[in-house]
């Protein structure tokens, strides 16, 4: 499903114009986004949380010149769904 779908979706179930609807999905993502560039993570009750994740430093090797590599700690975002979300895939 992509960002369009759920646009559709969400219009045609509330009768909002896509517009509208467009916006509003765009400025949610937009404020994630700033959310977890700040390091704080964000809590949807029922859906999940998205949350920033530390990798430690850790040395990599690069085989085709044959050189080790520092890689130096780091975050990345992460999705970790609800129990009552995960209950209702399985």
């Amino acid at each position: 499903m992509t960002k369009a779908d759920i646009v559709n979706e969400i219009a045609k179930n509330t009768g909002i114009s896509k517009d509208d609807v467009l916006k509003t999905v765009e400025a949610f993502m937009e404020t994630v986004k700033v959310s977890l560039t700040k390091e704080e993570n964000v809590y949807l009750r029922g859906f999940g949380s998205f949350i920033v994740k530390k990798r430690a430093k850790k040395t990599a090797r690069n085989i085709s010149k044959n050189t080790t590599i520092i890689i130096p700690e780091h975050n990345i975002p992460a999705f970790k769904p609800s129990k009552e979300f995960v209950a209702k895939l399985k």
